[in-house]
């Protein structure tokens, strides 16, 4: 099993890169065929900074028109989530009656999706999706 060390932490490889990447391929196939079929233009969130590789990866295999935007927002310090969540840098475009799909990398406690998902809400679009 792979190991990896960054400072004084050790990771060992949970997915290999070969599963990670057929799941991309699955949900970028989803998205496609829903955005088709309704003809909307998807507007994509992505979720600073770990998400960055996966919205890359996944934006590859999207055919369907679409725009991409990033917000970057910090609940952690260190490794251990403080509870409150800031806002580094926000959402400038206009996104009123449009379907928003976040692209979060990390849910575990659920308290920066649910605050991005309120923020989000307030700028009054069609959908939201995560």
């Amino acid at each position: 099993m792979k190991q990896v060390k960054l400072k004084d932490k050790e990771f060992r490889l949970s997915y290999p890169e070969t599963e990670i990447q057929n799941d991309i391929d699955l949900v970028a196939s989803k998205i496609n065929h829903d955005f088709a079929k309704s003809g909307e233009v998807p507007f994509f969130v992505s979720v600073l900074n770990g998400s960055f590789m996966f919205t890359a990866d996944l934006l590859k295999r999207i055919t369907v028109p679409c725009e991409v935007s990033f917000v970057k927002l910090a609940s952690y310090q260190g490794t251990s989530s403080t509870g409150k969540v800031n806002e580094l840098i926000g959402l400038n475009e206009n996104v009123t009656g449009r379907t928003l799909v976040v692209l979060e990398d990390i849910v575990d406690t659920g308290i920066t999706l649910s605050k991005l998902y309120e923020e989000l809400r307030k700028l009054n679009p069609k959908e939201i999706r995560v």
